[in-house]
């Protein structure tokens, strides 16, 4: 019997999102008939077209489309660039985070073979950073900003912390860690937060009694920041809060090669959301210079989540193939983009991940 179809919403964004979609697209189109996985890609606006056909940057039809799919890849978006929210300007990313309960922002950090890295040593590690709260200002309250002035001089940020979130991320990293080298370090900054980041230790501490065959230990978040440039080759899975894992995640990407080489997923109990780590690049939008490769391989995490998720083993053999046709093409200066220090640019890349996949 043929195994079930797999719906996935695509939501191509602002800026370079359109470009760097279709490549993504592409790269799942082949991998669904190579691998049989039965993908059922359906295309949705958000951002700047849908405020142009709709009046809103995230119409509530598109969250209901990515809460019935089987997962979904979002495309950057420049929610700078948005009016208002009281007038349409909504923020994908952090509202179907919060409306799809994505707690969980996974970002592996891995140095290439023949592609040079900025740090000491090697990298090979994972971020797992709290999605839903923080000092997020649009995570933070049940109703009104968390940021408010008292005063025209005075600006004060409301920083959220829940015992429940803490948790399930901690058990996310140290479900992670299982699967590697099964090591994990909670990042904090204890020393000056004392109750928020006491909190959240708390429960990574209960998480890692639970889980006595995964090594554990703590690291203050400044000098997490140091070692992933002096010895990142120590770590495995990073377990953090949502500011500390945004900030670190992207240095660690940057040390590792480069921010356009970085995947992420943003997974639930029952939703994932694949989106690259980087922004919309409205400089170089419809120049054919962006690196697709970020977006390529967030949407290879998405499958692999399905695949785990569904127990679907050619799933997980398709994100292995993609991350592999990757790694092939970086090694090679010839086949990289301008960003890598290559010629290629979006499209080209993208016909030559096609033909590694093919």
């Amino acid at each position: 019997m043929a195994a079930a179809s797999m719906n996935i919403a695509i939501l191509p964004g602002d800026g370079i999102g359109p470009e760097i979609m279709a490549v993504t697209v592409d790269a799942l189109a082949r991998a669904d008939r190579r691998f049989g996985l039965g993908l059922r890609c359906a295309t949705h606006d958000v951002g700047l077209a849908a405020l142009a056909r709709s009046g809103n940057t995230l119409p509530d039809a598109v969250i209901e489309a990515c809460r019935s799919a089987d997962g979904f890849v979002l495309g950057p978006v420049g929610h700078h660039d948005y009016p208002p929210r009281a007038e349409g300007g909504r923020n994908p990313s952090g509202d179907l985070r919060i409306a799809l309960e994505l707690y969980a922002n996974i970002r592996p950090c891995r140095s290439y073979q023949g592609l040079p890295h900025y740090g000491r040593t090697p990298m090979d590690l994972v971020i797992v950073r709290e999605n839903t709260e923080g000092f997020y200002a649009d995570r933070s309250m049940h109703l009104g900003p968390g940021e408010f002035m008292p005063t025209p001089d005075l600006a004060l940020s409301v920083r959220k912390v829940s015992a429940q979130a803490s948790r399930r991320i901690a058990e996310a990293g140290f479900r992670l860690a299982q699967r590697r080298r099964k090591k994990v370090t909670a990042v904090h900054k204890a020393n000056v937060l004392k109750v928020g980041e006491g909190l959240f230790l708390r429960e990574v501490r209960a998480a890692a009694a639970r889980h006595p065959e995964v090594a554990y230990d703590e690291q203050l978040v400044d000098s997490m920041a140091a070692l992933l440039v002096r010895d990142a080759a120590r770590y495995d899975v990073l377990v953090t809060t949502n500011m500390f894992g945004d900030i670190l995640s992207d240095e660690a990407a940057e040390l590792s090669g480069s921010l356009g080489l970085a995947a992420s997923i943003n997974a639930g109990d029952a939703h994932c959301m694949a989106q690259a780590q980087h922004g919309s690049a409205p400089d170089i939008a419809g120049k054919d210079l962006a690196n697709p490769a970020s977006l390529v391989l967030s949407a290879a995490m998405l499958l692999g989540w399905l695949g785990e998720r569904h127990g679907r083993q050619n799933f997980l053999d398709a994100q292995a193939s993609i991350e592999a046709a990757i790694a092939r093409l970086v090694a090679d200066p010839a086949r990289r983009t301008r960003d890598l220090g290559g010629a290629l640019g979006t499209r080209a890349f993208g016909a030559a991940l096609g033909e590694q996949l093919r």
